[in-house]
């Protein structure tokens, strides 16, 4: 397979005069981009092209955003998804990345905030952990995002698999709180903590019942899972 010399990105956007805009600055910049007008002309797209990254507004006609995501991540499409979105309700936010997305910018934005985010989520990723590896008496299937422990299985949401994810890359040790936020949220703003700590929270609940697992807070600099 011949590899792409330029990222291309799907940019899934109804308003056209916001759409051309993106566009020509995102391929002024290098980008190869592709513009779908609704939700399921992005998903046709997306299966004929496969982009190395989605940029898709979140009111969207036929299929929204979030409908779109969550179709690609069931279908297994692990590309980075980006919310364009004018919604400011903190559970609106929360609802887009437990359905896969990746990160929000927040309309108006500039196209330079745009690209930054962008950047930050072709990066090249750490390698790959083994498909299923244990922690404690559990066993985390990070690929299918699940926990298993004795014939019971969690199924867990994206975020939270992220999280737990970066968590056992650094296990026994330190993981910066703004690390954490940065790599899976874009920036370490006090909302986007507030919301790790949520799935902190829920990730030491689904240990519970073992005792030698635990994720500690290290006040003022992070998390540590120990096992």
């Amino acid at each position: 397979m011949t590899r792409k010399l330029m990222p291309t990105i799907l940019l899934v956007e109804d308003e056209l005069s916001l759409a051309l805009i993106v566009q020509d600055n995102l391929e002024s910049r290098g980008f190869t981009v592709l513009h779908a007008p609704d939700g399921q002309a992005g998903l046709d797209l997306f299966w004929q092209h496969r982009p190395d990254l989605v940029v898709a507004d979140v009111m969207l006609p036929v299929l929204d955003g979030f409908s779109l995501a969550e179709e690609l991540r069931r279908r297994g499409a692990t590309v980075p998804i980006i919310f364009l979105t004018a919604r400011r309700q903190p559970a609106d936010v929360v609802r887009g990345f437990e359905l896969g997305g990746n990160d929000y910018v927040k309309k108006p934005f500039s196209i330079e905030e745009l690209v930054a985010r962008i950047h930050a989520r072709l990066q090249p990723v750490a390698p790959a952990l083994p498909a299923v590896v244990a922690i404690g008496q559990y066993e985390f299937d990070y690929p299918h995002q699940r926990l298993h422990r004795q014939g019971h299985t969690q199924t867990l949401t994206n975020r939270e698999a992220e999280v737990l994810h970066h968590l056992y890359r650094q296990r026994n040790q330190v993981l910066g709180r703004a690390e954490v936020l940065r790599a899976l949220w874009g920036d370490d703003t006090f909302f986007n903590g507030r919301s790790l700590d949520v799935y902190i929270t829920r990730l030491r609940r689904y240990f519970r019942a073992d005792a030698e697992v635990q994720i500690v807070n290290v006040r003022g600099i992070g998390y540590k899972l120990m096992l």
